[in-house]
């Protein structure tokens, strides 16, 4: 189980990588392809639902094509 202050962590992490995401004007299928996760898997990680490995972080940084410290680099994003 989750802590609530975790949780916001992830809310946080998550609205990140949706925001660099769309940015890139990417879809959540297209970042799939890119970094090969399910769609549905980086939707919930978007969503703040589960906690991802380190592995996962540097497949979507490379999807995205930035560097693991820019993707992990969330304190100022907003909670939806």
């Amino acid at each position: 189980m989750v802590s609530k202050k975790n949780q916001a962590v992830l809310q946080k992490f998550g609205a990140h990588l949706e925001k660099l995401r769309r940015e890139r004007g990417l879809s959540l299928r297209e970042l799939s392809y890119a970094c090969s996760i399910d769609n549905s898997k980086i939707s919930k990680i978007e969503k703040g639902l589960i906690n991802i490995t380190m592995i996962t972080i540097l497949d979507l940084a490379y999807g995205l094509e930035i560097s693991p410290t820019d993707l992990l680099n969330f304190h100022k994003a907003a909670v939806k």
